[in-house]
């Protein structure tokens, strides 16, 4: 009889025997993100939001497609190389997703964990590798400001005003391969999220709905691993944004966990928040991806980081459900990424 070799770790943790390893990346952010910051760390900035295309739906979808096929570019891979595509937006089914696959064509887990995809993809992704299951997967998700304005709040032509505490939907795409085999940072810990609700139901206020989560998955990963902050170079967060991240640190301060030191947000990292007019900074599923998959990860290949935890969080909710006077559900999946050469 066949046995498979227990990596489970605490109540809600992996720790994997054979690290999957992330071989390469690729990221695209629009108009806006190209002018904050980061942008001589994005592979491409686009110059027009629509890329081209007739409607922001079909922009977002090709924005997430040719990312995915940058990175294969890359590391000079073809589709067929790949074993399967794990990936997912913050539109209606996933459409993002969904049209992109279908023009790439590799087996595809389509994923909604709304802003919390990008990790939750590298979660299964290595997952899905270190049990023997794959040699190489995509992981990828995207978001863009006009498409996620139309479907959570107003279309831009309404001329809504924003609230202070609303947060800025990231224009952009991330794309990680991960391999069996290979050298490059790589994905040694994951802890999975559970929904928490702490009975927010301001939709301008993400940041306040998703802290909660994000401090009870890094709460289990500390317990879990019996890792420290101080362990850490770098806890990121994936789109809290200013609010989010105060509320965040501060919850997690009263846990007996200090890492105001050690933490930083990619919604706050991805935009010049003084000259650039977002509020209470970025989300959105592009969010984490493009800032972590151009960012980060060119900082751990250089040697930068040692450790970093990587956690996106993300807002389980739609317009229809809010309307009916439903609080907002949140989750944060982490995952622990270590530089190093296999």
């Amino acid at each position: 009889m066949n046995t498979i070799k227990n990596q489970k770790l605490g109540r809600r943790s992996i720790k994997f025997d054979n690290p999957p390893v992330i071989i390469g990346t690729a990221s695209t952010v629009g108009t806006k993100e190209g002018d904050g910051p980061l942008s001589k760390y994005f592979d491409k900035i686009l110059q027009d939001d629509k890329y081209g295309m007739d409607t922001w739906e079909q922009a977002e979808s090709k924005l997430q497609k040719q990312t995915c096929l940058d990175a294969l570019k890359h590391l000079s891979l073809k589709p067929q190389d790949i074993r399967y595509i794990l990936a997912g937006d913050l539109l209606n089914q996933c459409i993002g997703a969904h049209y992109s696959a279908r023009d790439i064509g590799v087996p595809f887990f389509g994923l909604y964990g709304a802003c919390s995809t990008m990790t939750e993809s590298l979660s299964l992704g290595a997952a899905l590798i270190s049990g023997g299951y794959a040699d190489k997967v995509m992981c990828a998700t995207s978001s863009h400001f006009c498409s996620a304005e139309k479907q959570f709040r107003y279309p831009l032509e309404y001329g809504g005003q924003r609230a202070p505490s609303s947060q800025w939907t990231v224009t952009g795409a991330g794309c990680a391969v991960l391999s069996a085999y290979g050298s490059g940072p790589v994905i040694t810990h994951v802890t999975t999220g559970k929904i928490v609700d702490y009975g927010i139901t301001d939709i301008n206020n993400m940041g306040a709905a998703m802290a909660p989560a994000a401090v009870d998955t890094m709460r289990y990963h500390f317990q879990d691993t019996g890792f420290c902050p101080t362990d850490y170079d770098l806890i990121l967060t994936g789109d809290l944004g200013v609010i989010g991240s105060d509320i965040f640190t501060e919850l997690l301060l009263e846990e007996g966990y200090d890492i105001r030191e050690l933490h930083n947000d990619c919604g706050k990292m991805i935009y010049d928040l003084q000259k650039q007019d977002v509020h209470a900074g970025g989300s959105g599923c592009g969010c984490c991806a493009s800032v972590f998959c151009g960012y980060i990860y060119k900082k751990l290949k250089d040697g930068e980081f040692d450790r970093i935890f990587l956690m996106a969080t993300g807002a389980l909710m739609n317009p229809a459900i809010i309307q009916q006077g439903e609080s907002i559900p949140a989750i944060a999946h982490g995952i622990t990424i270590e530089r190093g050469k296999r």
